[in-house]
């Protein structure tokens, strides 16, 4: 067992004093991670009106409403977490799945339905998923070739701009950054029948050639009926492990954005920084 504390703080700078919409934050981890978290504390300024809530899709939302003008905003999300490892293999896939190609039971597909919306029918994904078909067996055997395709196709990229690039253009362009990639997954799976939902969290690297590390993360999740939500980490080819911490689950990207608000017309900057403690 490893603990660690996560220090992530936002800093946002307008260039004059502006009026703040509501704005949602979506930084809490989710109640299922696969590590413990032992203490969590959210601060926001300036002064502002806090309510804890919840989305339609169970993620922990901060709301903040501002009474007065203000020129920055800063956000500093505290975490204590214990780490133990754990094989993401050790799950019991029902037994009549046990082989892909399946079809979900009735009842399992209607309650997944959100999950299993095509949005991309480009060729090139249709050629794409059409190249996996020499991937079809046991069912978790079959997740790890498909996930280490993906990662071994497309380059990773630290992407700068906003927003998550259409699959064509990921697949054309053959490079992406994590939340690329795991919404090509998420669109790749669906095609494939397969129920997936995207995951933006907190990525935390221990004992690495570059030393410890944490960062925000995207990755994807399909749902294996006995197994669970299965966790697919596009950028290493692995299955997730009690390093990925999930911030916010959506049936796609724009349903978990971290943070979410407007202000009046101005110029705005944003930084960010991490600090990582290995106790």
């Amino acid at each position: 067992m490893t603990r660690v504390s996560i220090k992530h703080k936002i800093d946002y700078s307008y260039s004059h004093k502006v009026l703040l919409s509501p704005h949602r934050f979506r930084l809490a981890p989710q109640r299922y991670t696969q590590a413990i978290i032992d203490g969590y504390s959210f601060v926001l300024r300036p002064a502002n009106r806090l309510y804890w809530q919840h989305d339609v899709y169970g993620n922990k939302m901060a709301r903040a409403d501002f009474d007065a003008k203000t020129d920055f905003m800063s956000v500093e999300v505290t975490l204590e977490i214990e780490l133990t490892s754990l094989n993401p293999f050790d799950v019991l896939v029902d037994d009549e799945l046990q082989y892909f190609p399946f079809l979900y039971p009735s009842i399992v597909k209607n309650a997944l339905l959100p999950y299993l919306q095509i949005v991309d029918r480009s060729s090139a994904l249709t050629a794409f998923v059409g190249c996996t078909e020499k991937f079809h067996g046991e069912t978790l055997s079959f997740l790890v070739k498909l996930n280490q395709h993906v990662s071994n196709h497309i380059r990773y990229v630290h992407r700068l701009e906003s927003g998550v690039q259409s699959c064509e253009m990921t697949l054309r362009s053959r490079t992406g950054s994590c939340r690329d990639t795991a919404w090509l997954m998420v669109q790749a799976l669906r095609r494939l029948g397969l129920a997936s939902r995207f995951v933006s969290g907190y990525l935390i690297q221990l004992g690495t050639t570059s030393g410890d590390s944490v960062e925000l993360h995207a990755w994807a999740e399909v749902f294996i009926p006995g197994a669970s939500w299965i966790g697919l980490d596009t950028t290493s080819g692995l299955f997730t492990s009690e390093g990925h911490i999930p911030l916010a689950i959506g049936p796609g990207p724009e349903q978990v954005a971290l943070v979410e608000g407007l202000t009046e017309p101005c110029s705005a900057t944003m930084t960010y920084q991490f600090e990582l403690t290995n106790h």
